[in-house]
Parts: structure tokens; sequence; C-alpha cells
């Protein structure tokens, strides 16, 4: 199953839920494991698109009756206000949920979060981060698995990459890759003056074991060390923990989060397979970057987000504008507001 056929398409939808459904009544089902598990995450991302606007039309209707039988009273007036505003936010997220028809959109997610110069300023600012997104994660009923973290000298982690899993991560969170910068009273300053810290978020969709990658095994360079993270016993005194480096593209993936040298191989080269297509699909872009105009480098100085913490409160998108006076509330992991007014201005 596609999703070429755009967000909204309910009748093909309504009818692939069906098929799904057919299939999963029969006794051999569960034979294939692969097979059944896929299907059955196609079924729930397909009813996360069905589901929602057939409820939220059946509110509508529901609003329609309540207008025609009302007495114009003020409660009712305000209760049919108050019922609308809810669904013309409900409406808004649909819509913002029909851009993401990329073909990784509704895979799951990579990330990574890099600490940038500044020491021990940066690698809790990359720590507040790792935090943001967790929380994030959390609202949305995703689950987060650390794949990888390295711990700041003094505070902070100097990078951790997590896998985070659910309906649409990837589509969501590709608007977060970039710099972001923190403007503070630092903690960690005596003299309460104030710093600026960097930190780099890097997103990139999990591929399916049906994508193809050539990855020659003489091009892999493969370590094996101890894990350096929190952990049982058995984590931290076994050399289980893999590093996997690509010499042709320099590109390193690795993994510390299982307590088996095999399995933190797997997950390792499932990140470089990952990474080294996305190498491939930003060499298609580049082709075609007339298409959508001049790329903007991520680097210092050209930061996607700033978080304003003093001499007053503020986060700012600089690619869309926008921007809210709420800092804590962001840091908690309420993002919709950037991630939606992304995708809106993707769309644009």
């Amino acid at each position: 199953m596609t999703n070429s056929g755009g967000f909204f398409d309910l009748e093909e939808k309504n009818k692939s839920i069906g098929e799904i459904q057919d299939r999963m009544s029969a006794q051999d089902f569960w034979d294939n494991q692969e097979e059944a598990n896929k299907l059955m995450k196609d079924l729930k991302y397909l009813k996360s698109c069905v589901e929602p606007y057939e409820e939220n039309f059946q509110k509508l209707q529901e609003l329609r009756e309540l207008s025609e039988i009302s007495q114009d009273s003020e409660d009712d007036l305000r209760q049919i206000d108050g019922e609308l505003g809810k669904l013309e936010k409900e409406v808004g997220r649909l819509e913002v949920q029909s851009f993401l028809s990329g073909p990784f959109d509704r895979n799951n997610a990579i990330l990574s979060i890099n600490a940038g110069a500044g020491g021990t300023e940066s690698c809790d600012w990359s720590n507040m981060l790792l935090r943001m997104y967790t929380r994030w994660a959390d609202l949305k009923d995703f689950k987060v698995s650390t794949l990888d973290i390295l711990p700041g000298e003094e505070a902070g982690i100097k990078n951790v990459t997590l896998s985070i899993e659910g309906v649409m991560v990837y589509g969501l969170l590709k608007g977060e890759k970039g710099v972001h910068r923190l403007v503070r009273i630092s903690p960690f300053d005596a003299n309460k003056r104030r710093h600026t810290s960097f930190a780099s978020v890097d997103v990139i969709p999990e591929i399916e074991d049906d994508i193809e990658v050539e990855i020659d095994p003489d091009d892999l360079r493969i370590d094996i060390f101890r894990s350096s993270g929190p952990g049982g016993q058995s984590v931290n005194t076994t050399d289980s923990a893999v590093r996997v480096t690509h010499n042709p593209t320099g590109i390193v993936a690795q993994c510390q989060n299982e307590r088996s040298q095999l399995q933190n191989k797997q997950t390792a080269m499932k990140i470089l397979k990952a990474r080294l297509y996305e190498v491939k699909l930003k060499e298609q872009e580049e082709k075609m970057a007339k298409e959508y105009g001049q790329k903007r480098k991520i680097e210092w100085g050209s930061q996607i987000r700033s978080y304003v913490m003093h001499p007053y409160s503020m986060v700012k998108d600089h690619r869309t504008d926008t921007e809210t006076g709420n800092v804590q509330r962001v840091m908690d992991g309420d993002l919709d507001i950037f991630t939606e007014s992304f995708l809106r201005w993707r769309k644009e």
C-alpha cells in the first residue's frame, strides 16, 4: 500500500482497511510474522487517517442539529461557539497531517542531538533538548529508545541518538533538523552572566528492510568497546557497544543500548543504512535545487530556532517566524506550534 493517493482519499483508505481486516481473519495470518506486522502497521496508519476525519464530521453534524433546535439563548450560543472552536482546531490538525505525504513520513525516526562549541553550557543545552523531545514523544504516546549516549565531562550530554517509534513520527519531526540556539543566564557561571549555547539536531527516517542500500563489507570498520552510559551491571562491564564506520563517506553509527553485541551491531547497521540512504537522497535533491530554491546551510550562525530565557522569554523559529512567549511549555514538549507551522510553510 502506498501513500501516493493523498491523506483524504477516504474511500480508498476504507477499502484498504477492509482488505487488511479480511486478511487478519485468516487462520494463517500470523504464519508470516514480518508480513503480518507490516499489515498491522498499515492498519494503524489508515485508522489514524480515517477515524479522526469521521469523528469530526460527526461532531459537525451534531452541532448543526444543535443549532437548529437551540432557542438562540446566550448559553446555547456560547456552547455552540465553544464546540466550533474546538472542532476548528481539530480540523486544522487534520489539514496539517494531510501534508505528510512524503515517501518516509510514515516511518519511525532516528533523532540525534550533538552539543556545539561551548563545553558544559552546550552539553547542558543538549540534555535540555533531549528532555524536550522525550516529553514530546510521551505526549504523543510514541515509544522512545536510547540507542547511544555520551555524557558530558561535567554535566549534560555531548551527544545522544534516539529511536522514536509511532505513526508519522518522521513526518512530524523532519522540520526539527538544524541548529538550535539557547540564550540564558548560565547556572554554571558564578557571575550570573548571559550565555549563548548551540546544539545541532539531526532527524532521519528509519529505513525499511525492503529499501536497498548497497554496503560493501570491505568498506566498513567495526569497533567494539565498553558501554559508557548508565545501565545495569552487565552493560557497564562488558565490551558490547558497537561502532560502525563507513570508510568512503566517513559516516559513523554506533549503538550501546542492547546487552548483546550482535543486537548492537544490527542496530548500528540500521542507523548506517538510513544515513547512507539520506546521503543518496540529498544528492538527488541537489539536482532539483531550483524547484525548492536556495537551501540554507546548517551551521553555527544559521540556526533554525532560538530559545531565549533572558532578558525576555521567547522561542522563535527563524524559517516560519512562528514564536511563543511560553518557553517552559515548549521545553515540556509542546512543539505542535512549530511542527505544524513548519509543515504549512513547507507546503506553501
